[in-house]
């Protein structure tokens, strides 16, 4: 928990950021810059102008907007996650057996990498962090209203109590669940396929690789230093599954991103703050709304990037 807390308070200023950048929200015009191969382009303000633009106006302490409901969020998301993954283990989601130890480990009956075996891991994760999204999503509510409020100056949600208050008044409990449903879809396709993606690839390319080299070396192995080389080579595998997991972890949250901007944009739509109103957002009837017309606008992918951040021809970005 505390390190996940100050992993929290280190990118709140990277967070605040995008989030206000998804909203469409520009501060400053446009500047001729070089991109990645050196031509000239008009860029949007990377993160460090933004950055830099939000302390002129609210200081230091203004980057970190939505600290106390964020640090809340992950305190709670943290123990939650902990305690559903502990019950599904002990006799809910599936019940204990040597033969799929919770930990990655050895396996007397199967190898720990069988799709069993992580089917079994990937839906046992996917109901804890669905748990954990579930109970922790008002204060991600509260934490994005807090950020937006930098665009009209306004201090309607100055506090995470009365940032409780204040929806529960206005919009009732479905207020604190606003834009819960693409999140939970994104979170479950982007543990699907980073899981599924990742065990194809040390399933079909890392081991196979692997047993085909002890193959044509076993020879030499018995004669003498085949076994230290067969540890180097289970050693190397290793190494290379952990590099597939992040791989496929990035490149999973790349492709489930707009369920990502389309949540946050549906906790802050019609909000009564002027970042979730016109000229920054219609009122969405849903989040399928959301997603078709950001879809026609060409925005799935708005900020994704905070750097290099070139003007697209055709869309519409709001600045002072």
């Amino acid at each position: 928990v505390l390190l996940g807390s100050g992993l929290t308070v280190l990118s709140q200023p990277l967070m605040y950021v995008k989030v206000l950048v998804q909203v469409g929200y520009e501060p400053l015009p446009p500047t001729l810059g070089r991109n990645v191969f050196g031509r000239q382009v008009y860029q949007l303000p990377g993160l460090f102008s933004y950055a830099k633009h939000i302390v002129k106006v609210d200081g230091r302490a203004g980057l970190f907007k939505g600290l106390t409901p964020r640090l809340c969020s992950s305190a709670i998301g943290t123990v939650v996650h902990s305690k559903v993954l502990q019950r599904c283990f002990l006799g809910g989601c599936s019940p204990p057996d040597a033969s799929f130890p919770l930990q990655p480990g050895t396996s007397k009956k199967e190898p720990v990498s069988s799709l069993e075996q992580v089917l079994k891991e990937t839906s046992r994760e996917m109901v804890a962090r669905s748990a954990a999204t579930l109970i922790t999503h008002p204060f991600h509510v509260i934490t994005l209203r807090c950020m937006v409020q930098f665009i009209g100056r306004e201090t309607k949600y100055s506090g995470t109590l009365s940032a409780f208050a204040t929806i529960y008044r206005e919009e009732g409990i479905l207020g604190f669940f606003a834009g819960l449903i693409p999140r939970l879809l994104g979170d479950i396709l982007s543990l699907w396929l980073c899981n599924m993606l990742a065990y194809l690839i040390n399933t079909y390319a890392l081991e196979n690789g692997v047993r085909a080299r002890h193959t044509a070396w076993g020879g030499a192995g018995q004669a003498g230093g085949g076994v230290p080389f067969f540890l180097l080579q289970v050693s190397t595998m290793a190494e290379m599954k952990s590099y597939s997991q992040a791989v496929t972890g990035f490149f999973a949250s790349m492709l489930t991103y707009p369920f990502v901007l389309v949540s946050n944009l549906m906790a802050v739509n019609n909000c009564g703050l002027a970042g979730g109103l016109f000229p920054y957002a219609p009122t969405y009837s849903s989040w399928l709304d959301c997603w078709s017309q950001l879809h026609r606008e060409g925005n799935m992918s708005r900020g994704n990037s905070l750097f290099f951040r070139k003007v697209p021809a055709g869309k519409r970005y709001v600045w002072e």
